[in-house]
């Protein structure tokens, strides 16, 4: 492997890590709101909408967040996708909501960088199917 991949597989690493751990952490949160009041980021339109309280639907993003962290880290290539629609399903709500616009454009910015993730995996598995075949 020249320097180049190896310097791209230590970035795809770092991206797995960074896009696995936190929403593992923000899921987690989203029981015991130590970080934040997450629903407080809820547009009221959504939360009317609910037919559960929006403390219930906190707890079932919760749950959702760590799932798509543990997907980051076992598959990478996948969960770079989820995450990165996740991050902009969340972005376009605070849009709607016209609240909280900077958070929606860091969530935007965050997406991208998911997505990177998941195309530098894809990259990074074809390459280790290339060295098993070589093998």
């Amino acid at each position: 492997m020249d320097i180049a991949n190896q310097q791209a597989a230590k970035v795809q690493q770092l991206l797995k890590y960074t896009y696995g751990l936190v929403p593992i952490v923000a899921g987690a949160d989203k029981f015991t709101n130590l970080l934040t009041n997450w629903e407080g980021y809820l547009s009221p339109t959504v939360v009317n909408m609910l037919p559960f309280s929006a403390s219930t639907f906190m707890s079932i993003v919760g749950v959702i967040e760590i799932i798509a962290g543990l997907l980051v880290l076992i598959r990478p290539r996948i969960g770079g996708y989820v995450v990165m629609a996740w991050l902009a399903a969340i972005a376009l709500q605070l849009i709607i909501g016209q609240q909280f616009y900077d958070v929606a454009v860091r969530d935007l910015v965050m997406a991208i960088g998911a997505f990177s993730l998941a195309r530098l995996s894809s990259a990074y598995e074809g390459q280790k199917s290339v060295q098993y075949a070589k093998a």
